[in-house]
């Protein structure tokens, strides 16, 4: 099978991880683009690119097959329509926009042109993961009644902590939810087979000032020097959200980023009627099942496994995967799309418009507390 060949665009840490991960899925990366024409080759030099293009249209006439958009949020919007006019296929980092109508500009613009484009909620592809979903939609949990957890960084629990992200005219209005809350919200959906219909939401500042985002020095980071400007905050460091379905069933998840000491904790639990099931993203290598009389705990490719965890299981038991053999597989199932197949699972533009959703509905609730609904495109029509 040809390699499908693969631009991208971004040159920070996520990029990065783009590029390990399509490099891993058998893609081949033909080129790369940078916020100017320097970056794009000072980049590509150092990740083994071979071009460094000098601007977006450089890129489109050299016609890849996917293109990766891995730049801050205000700009995957527009660098994903234009390549999707040129019938370039793409992934969009999450989240897709900044704001709903922007997500759903894209996601017509791809239905239109027919095109591929997926975005990475790569937790989906934790093979525990799909081994808690196979076991829920198999019955054995019988009838979910709750789903709870949480998602805890600590990368700006310092008040000298700074980034793009915190500027809402490149991050968007929210900071902490929209980041790695929609990650949760997705996995609780996916694994669940949940469809949160309303919300309640609070959220806090913990800082009421932090340093000039343009001063810093990478994209999870401190500013260079302690003595730069400051520049009020107005995006949230932590959110607190209880969602509800139309039957009556709920959900509650805690979000932060100034959590200290945790680095990435992604935790759910789902309780149903039957029995509970828990899966922490720092711990992927095994899941926690309860019953009323006793529990156990499940490691990957151990025993008798769901088909979907035998797919996505790289590697024999006692031999660990994580985060990065998630990403390879997206990657995997991204390209599979692209050459006509319907991988189950993938996360596409569509999940993406489905987070920008639950965005909305959070902004709007966190001032008051109130219940409030989580607009559909077919409810706003």
């Amino acid at each position: 099978m040809t390699p499908l060949r693969v631009a991208m665009i971004g040159s920070g840490m996520i990029a990065a991880a783009h590029v390990r991960a399509a490099r891993d899925a058998g893609a081949v990366i033909v080129g790369l683009l940078g916020s100017s024409a320097p970056r794009s080759r000072e980049v590509a030099e150092q990740w083994g690119v071979p071009t460094g293009y000098a601007s977006l249209d450089d890129l489109i006439a050299d016609g890849p097959d996917v293109v990766h958009v891995c730049t801050p949020n205000d700009t995957h919007v527009d660098y994903a329509v234009a390549l999707t006019g040129a019938g370039l296929h793409t992934v969009v980092e999450k989240p897709v926009a900044t704001t709903l109508p922007e997500a759903r500009r894209l996601a017509d613009a791809v239905r239109a042109a027919g095109t591929v484009s997926t975005v990475p909620y790569v937790y989906r592809y934790h093979p525990m993961v799909r081994e808690v979903r196979a076991r829920i939609a198999a019955g054995s949990l019988g009838r979910v009644l709750t789903v709870h957890g949480s998602y805890l960084q600590d990368w700006l629990v310092s008040p000298e902590a700074s980034t793009w992200r915190v500027d809402p005219a490149r991050g968007g209005a929210s900071r902490a939810f929209a980041d790695i809350g929609t990650h949760w919200a997705d996995l609780a959906e996916f694994i669940a087979g949940m469809r949160f219909t309303e919300l309640t939401a609070r959220t806090s500042i913990a800082y009421a000032e932090r340093p000039n985002p343009s001063t810093a020095s990478a994209s999870f980071g401190r500013p260079d020097t302690a003595s730069v400007a400051t520049v009020p905050v107005r995006t949230e460091d932590t959110a607190v959200v209880t969602f509800a379905t139309a039957d009556g069933s709920l959900a509650n998840t805690v979000v932060s980023q100034v959590a200290a000491g945790r680095k990435n904790r992604l935790w759910i639990e789902v309780d149903g009627s039957a029995g509970s099931a828990v899966f922490d993203q720092e711990q992927p290598e095994s899941v926690w099942f309860g019953g009323e009389d006793g529990s156990t705990t499940v490691h990957r490719a151990e025993g008798t496994v769901s088909d979907d965890q035998a797919r996505l299981n790289r590697t024999p038991a006692g031999h660990p995967q994580g985060w990065t053999d998630a990403f390879a597989v997206f990657c995997a199932d991204t390209y599979a799309a692209v050459r006509g197949e319907v991988p189950e699972g993938l996360p596409t533009v569509e999940d993406g418009v489905r987070s920008l959703e639950v965005v909305d509905a959070v902004l709007r609730s966190a001032p008051t507390g109130e219940w409030t609904g989580i607009s559909t495109r077919t409810e706003t029509r």
